[in-house]
């Protein structure tokens, strides 16, 4: 396989605006203190490395290199070595240094059989499709069994469509463990298409089975995968692939700083568990809770008397009470029953509501984000060129509207996890909840006047007919200035949060 020395790495640094690979140092935008000591900031807690498959492929080849030379072993058995045990160089120098010999055998690295080449005219048959053949005709691995070479390149090729099990192929003879190496693999498979796949999964491996610190981007169709670095005791995992898709590199997520990894976890499986966020609306109209478990029931039969298919508990359609010999929802009981009954009944459809309340403001951030992102494209692709013209202004002196509009998706991304946070507020915590409420309402609301600014007021110059406008100006400072305010709320909340509001002093016993 070709391992071509190509460009090196990218280093990036975990700052937001890295957004739509447009990399421009924050300095040329206006705020050059400010942003200079925020970049400043991020850059000493944490930093990744963005790695191109050039680069994936160097770092494969230095490591196939030491095993080779450490071990005095040829380069295809380094690689064998390496693939068996996962791309852990210490492991196979540790494994190999401690018994050579059951690592060969545990491999299928056996030592070289030796075949007389000299007599070239000698028929030998073919273990597979048992014809004869010339020696020069026939190919065989470490363990000496003789196949032809058309017998090779369809096992071969066989194994590579199946999947990345081709990288370690063993001999064809069902009771011997000696593995192809990528020599042989070379020599025999000619077609383009077969030799680019398995290309593709050798160079993944690396990636998915190896390389604990490296991961791929989980965005579809991506070709690059994030080194991150040093961590320096930060849970911010947030990184900015070049393909432009936020991730979180622990757990791959959607970028979800300030909210951390298991309550995004328990959020997205509360969504997907009870189907509650793809029609709510059919839910509440269709379905009860079970009282016992709170999972929705639908009803589809005539018997009132319900079974719950999760925790098995039997009650009562109508009055959702326990079905059992003490039933007796046919009677009237008075007014005390009923208010039990309806204190029941509110506390129930009490835990939906604030469910819908947190769920419908995550999800509609979520929808403002991507809508933010396709203005933020439409407006680097065309409505620069036109403000630039109309108002007499270079597009760099305009991009401040870029970095207003990469400010509201950042907060858009934010706000939504909030809401995933607020959630999670334990009740009883009021004041925690309080503190919360209002750092995430002066968040919103400063969110909310940037965003119908970028998006309504710039358009009234974009879309102007008459001679350079004089309110342009004021404009422009506005914008700047909201931007600026917008991003210190946002970033007190997300210091709160990230301290999980530990400077709140919580005394809700009075």
């Amino acid at each position: 396989m070709d391992y071509s020395d190509d460009d090196g790495m990218l280093n990036i640094e975990s700052g937001e605006e890295n957004l739509y690979i447009d990399h421009t140092s924050e300095a040329d935008y206006g705020m050059e203190e400010d942003m200079h000591n925020d970049s400043t900031s991020k850059r000493d807690q944490i930093s990744y490395i963005v790695l191109k498959e050039e680069d994936i492929r160097e770092h494969q080849k230095t490591d196939i290199k030491q095993i080779s030379t450490v071990l005095s072993i040829n380069q295809v058995e380094a690689i064998i070595l390496l693939l068996h045990y996962q791309w852990s160089s210490s492991k196979v120098e540790d494994e190999w240094f401690t018994s050579e010999e059951r690592v060969r055998k545990t491999v299928g690295m056996l030592k070289e059989h030796m075949v007389d080449l000299n007599d070239q005219d000698v028929n030998i048959g073919c273990g597979i499709c048992f014809e004869s053949y010339l020696r020069k005709e026939i190919a065989t691995v470490s363990c000496g069994h003789p196949y032809c070479k058309t017998c090779w390149t369809s096992y071969i090729t066989e194994k590579i469509n199946n999947g990345p099990g081709c990288l370690m192929i063993k001999c064809p003879e069902p009771s011997c463990y000696a593995v192809v190496g990528q020599d042989m693999i070379d020599k025999l498979i000619t077609i383009e298409e077969d030799k680019e796949k398995y290309c593709r999964y050798f160079l993944r491996s690396y990636v998915k089975e190896g390389k604990n610190n490296i991961k791929w981007c989980p965005s579809p169709g991506c070709v690059y995968a994030v080194d991150f670095g040093t961590r320096n005791g930060t849970e911010n995992y947030d990184v900015t692939c070049l393909c432009s898709y936020d991730f979180c590199w622990n757990c791959s997520e959607d970028a979800h700083r300030p909210v951390n990894c298991d309550m995004v976890s328990k959020w997205i499986t509360k969504n997907i568990k009870d189907n509650e966020s793809k029609n709510m609306t059919w839910i509440l109209a269709n379905t009860k809770p079970c009282p016992n478990c709170n999972c929705h029931i639908e009803k589809n039969q005539g018997c009132n008397r319900m079974t719950c298919p999760i925790c098995n508990h039997s009650f009562c359609w109508i009055c959702l009470c326990p079905y059992d010999g003490r039933h007796t929802c046919h009677n009237f009981e008075g007014d005390d029953e009923t208010k039990v009954k309806r204190k029941r009944a509110k506390r129930v459809q009490r835990t939906i509501d604030r469910y819908m309340h947190y769920y419908v403001r995550w999800a509609n951030n979520q929808s403002s984000r991507l809508k933010a992102m396709e203005d933020l494209k439409e407006l680097q692709a065309v409505q620069l060129e036109k403000l630039s013209v109309k108002q007499c202004f270079s597009q760099t002196q305009l991009q401040f509207t870029v970095d207003a509009w990469l400010q509201i998706i950042e907060c858009r991304r934010v706000l939504k996890w909030t809401y995933a946070y607020g959630y999670y507020i334990p009740r009883e915590e009021r004041t925690k909840k309080q503190f919360f409420e209002y750092l995430q309402g002066e968040a919103e609301v400063g969110l909310e006047r940037l965003h119908h600014c970028a998006e309504e007021e710039l358009q009234h110059f974009v879309d102007e007919t008459d001679d350079p406008s004089t309110d342009f100006d004021d404009f422009r400072k506005k914008l700047i200035g909201l931007t600026k305010v917008t991003k210190t709320y946002f970033e007190n909340l997300v210091k709160a949060l990230e301290n999980d509001l530990a400077d709140v002093a919580v005394d809700d016993s009075k």
